[in-house]
C-alpha cells in the first residue's frame, strides 16, 4: 500500500499523539490509533489500519515502557502474569476480529469504556498500596483480568492500557502509576501478538508504521514526563485518565450509532 508523502507526515503527528498519551496513560493512546490511521492518515483499509497500528503501539508502548522502568514504576511479576495471560487473549480475539465487523460490538466495546471511566473517576483520590504485589491470594484475579483484556485488545486491534490500568489496580490495589507502568508490559505484548496475526495476512503497512513509531517515541517521552509530574498531585491522573475514556467512548458511540441513525 502506497500513500502520498502528506499522509505520511499526517502518520508521524498521528504517532506523536499516541507515543504521548500512551507515556502519561500507558493506554489510551493505543484506541485512539485505529481512528487516527483512517480518519487523518486516510488508511482505505480497516483491517489494515488495526494490524498496521498494532504494531506500531506495541513499539511505542515498549519505548515507553523504558522510561517507566527506570523510574522504578513497573511490577515486573504482575505485569508478566497479567501478559502471558493476555497474549492467549489476545491471539483469540485477534483471529475472530479479522473474520468479523465488529460495528455492533464497538457500541457495546464503548459502553464498556463508560463504566471503566465511572469507576476510575470514583476512586480518583484513591492512592493504593505501594508496595501491592502480585501473590498467591490475587494471582486468578490477576491472570483472570488479563485474559479478558487480551481478548478485547486483539478483536478491536488496541492496546488496551485503558483496560489493563483500572484491571491492575482493581486486582492488586497498587498505585495508578505503578498500574501505568506495568501496563505497558502488557500493551506491548497485546499489540505484538495482533500485529503478528494481521502480519501473517498482509495486513500491515511497514513503512507507515515505522513512521508512526518515530513520532510516537517523542511523544512518550514528553508523557512520560508529565506522568511523573502529575503522580504526586491526588486524583490529578485518575481524574484525567478517565475523562480521555469518556471522550473516546463518547466518539466511538457517534461514530457506530450516527450512521445509523441518519440512515
Amino acid at each position: 500500500m502506497m500513500l502520498d508523502p502528506l499522509q505520511y507526515g499526517l502518520g508521524a503527528i498521528s504517532g506523536g499523539l499516541v507515543g504521548f498519551t500512551l507515556g502519561l496513560f500507558g493506554g489510551g493512546g493505543s484506541i485512539l490509533a485505529v481512528p487516527l490511521m483512517v480518519y487523518v492518515v486516510g488508511v482505505p483499509s480497516a483491517h489494515m489500519a488495526i494490524g498496521t497500528s498494532a504494531f506500531a503501539v506495541a513499539a511505542n508502548a515498549f519505548t515507553n515502557l523504558l522510561g517507566h522502568a527506570r523510574l522504578g514504576n513497573v511490577k515486573w511479576r504482575c505485569a508478566g502474569i497479567y501478559s502471558v495471560t493476555g497474549i492467549i487473549g489476545a491471539f483469540i480475539g485477534s483471529t475472530f476480529g479479522k473474520m468479523v465487523d465488529g460495528q455492533k460490538l464497538l457500541i457495546l466495546f464503548a459502553l464498556l469504556m463508560l463504566v471503566v471511566g465511572v469507576l476510575m473517576f470514583r476512586k480518583r483520590g484513591a492512592q493504593g498500596n505501594p508496595g501491592a504485589q502480585c501473590s498467591r491470594e490475587n494471582v486468578h484475579k490477576v491472570a483472570g483480568f488479563g485474559g479478558l483484556t487480551g481478548i478485547f485488545s486483539g478483536f478491536f486491534g488496541i492496546g488496551g492500557g485503558f483496560l489493563i490500568v483500572p484491571g491492575l489496580i482493581a486486582s492488586t490495589n497498587m498505585p495508578i502509576l505503578y498500574a501505568i507502568g506495568s501496563s505497558l508490559v502488557a500493551v506491548t505484548a497485546f499489540g505484538l501478538t495482533t500485529a503478528l496475526n494481521y502480519a501473517f495476512s498482509g495486513y500491515v503497512d511497514w513503512l507507515l508504521a515505522a513512521i508512526f513509531i518515530t513520532g510516537g517515541i517523542f511523544g512518550g517521552f514528553a508523557g512520560s514526563y508529565l506522568a511523573e509530574r502529575l503522580s504526586a498531585k491526588k486524583g490529578t491522573l485518575n481524574s484525567l485518565f478517565a475523562t480521555l475514556i469518556f471522550v473516546v467512548a463518547a466518539y466511538m458511540l457517534y461514530k457506530s450509532i450516527g450512521p445509523a441513525m441518519h440512515a
